[in-house]
């Protein structure tokens, strides 16, 4: 199941913006706000039945003919008893291991069979305060979406939890728990109960503690279920392609008949006790591959939720701040002598869900933790005496529009999984849920009023001395001097007393481009009606393929791409330039700085990105319609006038460096790393992690040349654009700034590498890491002409054999958390076949589990794979591509890939027949044909000890 990613917790309130509000010293300018209560979004129904639980429906036609439910209980690790540590999770799994109406696999089977795969759709999360179900179904079966309902149903009130359910699972759970062994959780151990003093917050990991999860008592877990899996306690939200009317029909025949609870526990809210000192703790390990600082202030209140129109103000102000602060971080990181690889800081939440914080956060090099800490509270020191400018104000103000813009732009081509997400904070963070529409309008108007006070004023309240966390993690070796805390506070006392300067908000141009070059003309034009795209011909040679699409109304996706790429590098020339071409366009275009970027494009919504791969040279890009011709620009100046600037570059290397630090010390890292080297015997290509030693070769003289030459040449280019696309304008501005762009006919392709991997049996143990944790690898790789139909048959025997894997391995052995296998059929640089199978495992469960792994591929190529299980996949397909004919992304790289990997592009207005025409008969061949026994295997095992 999901588990939540703490460190990046805040930083996701922030982007997502889903923070709330608190009063805070801005009053001004009220009169010049809509006043009164947020509003609820009409487009929502909210209701409760007579036994507590509450429901949200919503009628949403993106995807078609699916609908999204959420079962979301308000009970989570806060609520365990001492003896229930980590059964909040354990329920969340025993939900899927047996109910009333599906016995022990079948819940699994069954959505397996209408397409919902385990995993990637069908899924739920365990956090300290809450659980939550996910399931998407079809709705355009009724017999399906009853079934859809009567699972969420016994989710809700009908699990068996039988013993020999729950003692299956078991091992399934410890090997959740095996996973997330490592030096962060040591590392967290160390600082959690500083960061959540006095509160049962730092004693309640989701995931539990081991022994409790060996040994609890059956009734110990079932006591936990009967306590908080109570309709009072619930939320059902159903947001998807069907008429509310149904939707809160469903909902009623299935959760009215649940019982109110009797006699129930009463659900306590636990907060954050404050504190009057700075709590710091410098927390190490000797597998950290990273090394962080975070600075928090807690707030000394309770936070209030968001409900009146000022509320709403006080957010809107707090995100101004945000994007301002951020971007000056942002600046600092890319100076040329970066104290952090990046930083950020944000008011947000914690993980009591009435106490929010301001922090500020930062990734830094092993050495530089006091360094990064220094420039994070400098800045936030610099803010509190000098403020803000009234340039930064403005540019703020310019992408807090821009967002919104957008997603008011886009408000009836959301995605249905994209929504359910408020819903459920509304339900249990009352977080406001006002609809696009109002928000869009807010904005609209309150934006003009707010003044640079409203904003300075903030920090006031955000930094102050009590309730002050400071965290340092990272690396711990020979030779590296920690940080003491006495040099922590010595700092913070430091920065207090510094003598700062305001900050200088330098001008730059409005404009990337001051003049038009001299436009080029369309020479030829060809229309595909079957699947509707067009392509022209541009009189330097470069081609423009298009297909306009209503799928979102304000996105336009783009890419592009050229044949050569490092492939046409020497040797030498590619080793010394590959660690140096990630940093080529940190120097900016057209004598604009990356920050300089930044500033200009405020207000826009455009990216464009170059890269040379080992066969191909190209782009990746984006951009509102309304800001198309800067995307044209941007690639234009991609192409002619790409800085090059050695300050940037080198501002890029140190950061490298700092990120490499102490990678090969993490055994996931070096794993890796040590069977690259084995898998790559005799390549004179294979360049491994890069290293600071490595960093330091990388020759960035040689790699702007070579980016010159790759993209001297714009007329063997292939340029693709899928979105809501004005043609007249698009053909415009692709005549201004490509066909303007020097073409030489130099019609290049890719050369074949000489090397292959050996195709014969090797295994490579690798010991590294001192928890009992194992990871297993084993991969085929064949040589051998591609053939489309044999793509597809062997893209689907990974997915049937990932589907015994599951049964086996995890439901069966409960060896594993996770296991999955992946077919690919490659077309080029050279026709190769790739299957593999991996998982994370026990030590001890290595042998077994591989056998057992490596018996169902046998079985398959006896047997072949059961009518059953390839309807699941055939299913599987439909679904998934009935998605994505709705989407740009998926036109975008149909369009491409068809042109570079030289495909017949029709083929796939066949793909439903071709789905539906395979035959075990067919994927049992190619079992046999590539599942030899020549495959390489890689485990990586622990340290073994005296």
């Amino acid at each position: 199941m999901k588990k939540h990613n703490f460190w990046i917790f805040g930083l996701c309130l922030f982007l997502l913006g889903t923070v709330q509000a608190q009063n805070v010293e801005n009053k001004a300018n009220s009169a010049n706000i809509p006043q009164g209560q947020i509003p609820t979004d009409p487009n929502v129904k909210i209701g409760k039945l007579e036994n507590g639980l509450t429901y949200y429906i919503r009628n949403n036609g993106k995807p078609e003919d699916k609908v999204e439910l959420r079962l979301v209980v308000n009970a989570g690790s806060i609520l365990e008893n001492d003896d229930q540590q980590g059964l909040a999770h354990f329920m969340e799994h025993m939900n899927f291991n047996g109910t009333t109406n599906f016995q022990k696999n079948e819940l699994v089977d069954y959505l397996q069979s209408i397409g919902v795969k385990f995993g990637a759709d069908l899924n739920a999360y365990t956090s300290f305060d809450e659980t939550v179900y996910i399931l998407p179904i079809p709705s355009d079966d009724p017999e399906k979406l009853e079934k859809g309902f009567q699972i969420l149903e016994d989710w809700a009130h009908n699990t068996t939890l039988t013993e020999e359910a729950i003692d299956g699972e078991r091992g399934v759970v410890l090997e959740e728990y095996r996973l997330g062994l490592g030096p962060d959780k040591r590392m967290l151990q160390e600082y959690l109960p500083k960061m959540l003093y006095g509160s049962k917050y730092a004693e309640r990991l989701p995931i539990g503690k081991k022994d409790v999860l060996e040994n609890f008592d059956y009734e110990t877990l079932r006591n936990f279920y009967n306590d908080w899996y109570r309709p009072d306690l619930m939320a059902v939200v159903a947001v998807g392609d069907l008429d509310v009317a149904t939707l809160e029909q469903k909902i009623k025949d299935h959760f009215g008949r649940i019982e109110p609870a009797k006699n129930a526990p009463k659900r306590e809210e636990f907060d954050l006790p404050n504190h009057e000192e700075t709590f710091i703790t410098v927390a190490s390990d000797p597998e950290a591959p990273f090394s962080r600082v975070q600075v928090m202030y807690k707030d000394t209140f309770k936070s209030p939720a968001a409900k009146t129109t000022q509320d709403y103000k006080d957010l809107v102000v707090r995100s101004l701040f945000s994007t301002m602060l951020n971007n000056r971080l942002n600046e600092l990181r890319n100076a040329a002598n970066p104290p952090f690889i990046f930083g950020y800081s944000y008011y947000g939440g914690t993980y009591a869900r009435d106490k929010k914080a301001y922090q500020s956060v930062a990734q830094t090099s092993e050495t530089g933790q006091l360094t990064a800490l220094q420039a994070l509270l400098e800045e936030n020191e610099r803010v509190k005496r000098f403020g803000f400018q009234e340039g930064e104000l403005e540019r703020a103000k310019k992408e807090l529009i821009a967002r919104m813009e957008k997603a008011y732009k886009d408000r009836d081509k959301i995605e249905s999984g994209r929504i359910v997400g408020e819903y459920i904070n509304n339900y249990l963070e009352e977080e406001p849920i006002p609809g696009i529409e109002w928000e869009y309008d807010f904005y609209q108007k309150v934006l003009p009023s707010i003044e640079l006070k409203d904003v300075n004023g903030l920090i006031k309240n955000f930094i102050h001395p009590d309730n002050r966390v400071i965290i340092l993690t990272g690396p711990e070796k020979e030779g590296l001097e920690l940080v003491k805390e006495d040099e922590v506070l010595a700092l913070l006392e430091e920065v207090e007393n510094a003598e700062l300067t305001a900050y200088e908000d330098e001008a730059v141009r409005s404009e990337l481009l001051e003049t038009k070059p001299q436009a080029g003309t369309i020479v030829s034009e060809e229309t595909n009606a079957d699947l509707d795209y067009k392509s022209f011909t541009l009189s330097n040679g470069a081609k423009v393929t298009y297909k306009i699409t209503d799928f979102k109304n304000d996105e336009v996706l783009f890419s592009a791409f050229s044949y050569g790429g490092t492939s046409l590098y020497s040797d030498e020339d590619y080793l010394n330039t590959v660690y140096a071409n990630g940093g080529l366009s940190q120097a900016g275009i057209g004598g604009l700085s990356l920050n300089d970027m930044n500033k200009m494009m405020s207000g826009k919504i455009v990216g464009v990105s170059p890269y040379i791969s080992s066969s191909t040279e190209g782009f990746r890009g984006q951009a509102a319609p309304k800001d198309l011709e800067t995307l044209f620009q941007q690639v234009y100046l991609y192409f002619t006038g790409l800085n090059k600037d050695e300050e940037a570059y080198n501002s890029f290397i140190s950061k490298q460096k700092s990120f490499l630090g102490n990678l090969m010390a993490n055994p996931n890292y070096y794993y890796q790393n040590e069977i690259g080297k084995v898998r790559n015997e005799g390549n004179p290509r294979f360049s491994g992690f890069p290293t600071p030693e490595k960093l330091d070769e990388a020759d960035y003289d040689l790699a702007y040349a070579k980016y010159q030459e790759r993209f001297a040449d714009a007329g063997d280019f292939n340029f693709y654009f899928v979105g809501n696309i004005d043609e007249a304008k698009l053909k415009e501005f692709a005549k201004t700034y490509i066909g303007s762009l020097p073409g030489k006919d130099s019609n290049e392709t890719f050369e074949v590498p000489e090397f292959r991997v050996k195709d014969e049996y090797q295994k490579v143990v690798v010991n590294k890491g001192t928890d009992p944790k194992s990871s297993v690898q084993i991969v085929w790789v064949e040589e051998t002409d591609y053939d489309a139909d044999e793509a597809l048959e062997l893209d689907a025997l990974g997915e049937v054999l990932t589907i015994k894997l599951i049964e086996q391995l995890r439901e069966e052995i409960g060896g594993v958390y996770g296991v999955g296998a992946n077919g690919n059929l490659r077309k080029y640089p050279y026709g190769n076949a790739t299957f593999s199978i991996s998982f994370p495992c026990g030590p001890d469960n290595v042998e077994k589990l591989t056998e057992a792994a490596l018996a169902e591929t046998e079985k398959l190529k006896e047997n072949g794979p059961t009518a059953e299980d390839l309807a699941k996949v055939k299913e599987t397909y439909l679904q998934e591509r009935k998605d994505k004919m709705q989407q740009n992304g998926f036109w975008l790289s149909v369009l491409q890939e068809s042109d570079e990997d030289d495909m017949d592009i029709s083929r796939m207005m066949s793909f439903e027949e071709r789905v539906q025409a395979l035959t075990a008969e067919e994927l049992q061949e190619v079992a046999n044909k590539y599942l030899d026994a020549n495959y390489f295997m890689g485990v990586l095992m622990p340290e073994e000890t005296e």
